[in-house]
Parts: C-alpha cells; structure tokens; sequence
C-alpha cells in the first residue's frame, strides 16, 4: 500500500485533470487567488499528483463534498491523514473528526453552550471591551492591528466566557495555528506549528480541566452535560479544548481579515457607518471574500461519482473554500467586497453538521468590535504594507499596520 501525506495514494480516473502544483507553497498561501481561479478553471475535480489528492474549488462540487457527511466523512480526518491508516498527533477532535451518530451526541451538548441564549449573557462584556480597546488604540492613532486588535480582542474576551482561571494570550493563539497546520503536509508550517506542542498542549490540556474553570461560562455548561450523563468527563475536557480552536483562532482571522477589507475599501467603511443595519450583512461578506478557513478535506468513504467523475474510496479531497467563495459562477462580481452583498451560502464557516460550532460567538465578537469601531473611529487607513501569514488551512493577517482617526 503506497502511502502519501498519511493516505493511501491513487490514481485518478480518465477525465480528471491533472495538475503539477503545490496548493501548500507559502507563495500561493499569501496570494492564493490565482490559484483558485486556476482551479476552478481546471473543472470540478483536480488531481494534484504531489499529495495524491482530488481538489474541488467550483462552488456547486465543494458544497456538494463538503457537506455530503454520508459519503464523504470527517472521521478520518480533515487534513490530509486518513486516521484510518494512521495514527493523528493527537486524540481525533469529538467534534470536528467524527460522523452521526457520535457527532450529534456531541454536537447537541455544544450546541446548547453555544446557543443565542447562551452567548447574550456574553454580549455586555464584549460591548465594554471592544470599546475600551477602541479607545486605546484610537489614543495611539498607528497601531499593528494584528497584535493589538484582532489577537488582543478574543484573547481577553473568550477566555472569560469559557470560565478559564488560567489565560495565555500567546498560547492560545499558537494552539489554533498547530491545530490548523496540521491538517497540511508535513511542510515547514507544519514542523514550526508542531515543534511547540511539548509546551502548549499540556498547558491547553489543564486549562480546560474542569480544575481550571469557574462554575459559570460556556466550560461549566459543558461540564455539566457530563454530570447528567450525556458525555463523560473526558469528552467533556475535549469539548472545552475545541473550544480554544473554535473560538480563538477563527475569530482573531476573521477580525484581521475584517479590518483589512474595511481599510482597503473606504467608501464600504463609510457605508457602515451611515447603516450600522449593515455590520451583519459586512462580516458575511467578509468571510466569503476572505475565506478565513481556506482548505479542509474530506476522505470518500465509499465508491462514488461527483460531476459525473468517479471517485474511489478511501480518496482524499481537499475542499478549497477559497476558491469556492469566490467563483464567479456563484457571485458574479466575486473580487469586490461590498458591506451590502449578504452572500448567501458562503462557505467561510463551512457547510452542513460540521459547520463551524463556534461560528455564533465569533459573530458576536466581530460585530462588538465593530461597533464600537463605527461610533468612534471615522476613518481607517493603511499605514503600510499588510502581510499575509501563510497556513496551511488558515488565511490570516501575520502585520496589519493602520491609522485609526476619530470621528
């Protein structure tokens, strides 16, 4: 059995085209959007011979993969090793790495701690923070967004909605990074993300010890699912674990990702501010023309066809999001980000029941920040180059360096 990146190789059927590139080279990473273009212009399916993968990138083929739990699962991971074949770096997540009916067990308990009525007792916090933040950054007038707003915001935020005693800003953000680098080749993203997992996954592994949390906030919801038997303590431990990936990462890209599009799009800033109707339908907006969670795979748990293309079992696909959020095809005008656009059916959190489970909080960080940021800030400038920090599932800012002018 010929082993690729932890899966079985194969090769593809007559039809598919094959492509000679790299998806995961550090260049595309920072500037995918000719790659998408080029993927999606290859057809549904492409071959990609240096991982033995299928890549979709057309938007109607990566929905239809992405969100097809029967035939194409989560279980056997959603990078490219197949935990079949292998053994993962650590214990499959019971949320994201699993398929029904584990995963609505699980889900039904996240759900419940992540919910409307959950996240409402959280919103006040988030409004005072965000402006606190706001005004700090505002009496500074140059900042390094990254540092200062879109890590600083959750990290001071989440940590306190989950009941967490300890906090380390710099570890949870690392945490986020290693667990969505993993799920690329064994690249240089992956060796650094995993070359600091001797100090931070003993850490995260404490921090989400029921030891370690207050009897209020999302970690107690979830510890008590355990007290009534739903899930066992240990379940409960990685449920608060998926947390710190859900809840952190994402959202310190999507607030990133989400000044970046403000800056670089003025006149869309302006709208916002006249329109504040207008927060909910911009962060959507957002995620799809930044596609924050850029690639996840899925394994072909059976022999199946998709675009009339057959697809062997135990093949490899990787679901370019990136790429399916911004075809043309689907959104007409895909490479203008407009506040006003409510691009429904975007992929920036994923698709069907493994949809991002924090998806509900992030939102509501996001829009804390933001408005606080239209009631005070007139205008956001660059104030030099952003740098796009390469990942091999992540698309997010490394430098954002900006003006913040008050109103």
């Amino acid at each position: 059995m010929n082993m690729i990146e932890g899966h079985v190789a194969f090769d593809p059927a007559p039809g598919i085209p094959v492509w000679d590139i790299d998806p995961y080279d550090a260049a595309i990473l920072r500037d995918p959007f000719p790659y998408y273009a080029g993927l999606r212009e290859r057809g549904p399916l492409v071959y990609i011979p240096r991982y033995s993968v299928l890549a979709a990138g057309q938007y109607d083929t990566t929905r239809e993969i992405f969100s097809d739990h029967e035939r194409f699962v989560s279980s056997r991971g959603v990078g490219l090793n197949d935990f079949r074949h292998g053994t993962p770096w650590r214990k499959p997540s019971i949320i994201l790495e699993v398929d029904p009916p584990d995963h609505a067990r699980t889900r039904k308990v996240m759900a419940r701690a992540l919910s409307p009525k959950a996240i409402a007792a959280f919103r006040e916090t988030f409004r005072e923070t965000a402006e606190t933040l706001v005004d700090q950054v505002l009496a500074k007038g140059r900042i390094e967004a990254v540092a200062e707003l879109a890590e600083a915001f959750p990290t001071t935020v989440f940590p306190r909605a989950v009941g967490m005693t300890d906090s380390d800003p710099r570890r949870l953000v690392d945490y986020g990074a290693m667990v969505f680098n993993a799920m690329g080749p064994d690249n240089a993203l992956r060796r650094d993300a995993m070359a600091r997992q001797a100090d931070i996954v003993p850490w995260i592994t404490a921090a989400c010890g029921r030891a370690r949390l207050t009897g209020e906030g999302l970690g107690a919801i979830i510890y008590a699912a355990a007290d009534a038997g739903e899930i066992t303590e240990d379940e409960a431990g990685m449920l608060v674990r998926s947390f710190l990936s859900a809840g952190v990462d994402t959202t310190v890209t999507g607030i990133g990702n989400m000044l970046w599009c403000l800056s670089q799009n003025p006149a869309e800033y302006d709208r916002l501010k006249h329109d504040p109707a207008l927060i909910r339908p911009a962060i959507e907006e957002m995620l799809r023309f930044t596609s924050p969670v850029h690639t996840f795979a899925r394994t072909a748990d059976r022999q199946t066809t998709v675009a009339g293309l057959p697809i062997p079992e135990g093949a490899k696909i990787i679901c370019v999001l990136g790429a399916a959020n911004s075809d043309p095809q689907k959104w007409g005008d895909p490479e203008r980000y407009r506040v006003d656009r409510r691009p429904q059916g975007h992929m920036g959190f994923g698709a069907g029941i493994h949809g991002c489970v924090g998806q509900n909080i992030a939102r509501a960080e996001i829009e804390a920040l933001l408005t606080a940021m239209i009631a005070r800030v007139d205008r956001i400038e660059p104030a030099g180059a952003a740098v796009w920090r390469p990942g091999n599932a992540i698309r997010s800012l490394d430098r954002l360096p900006l003006t913040f002018v008050a109103s």
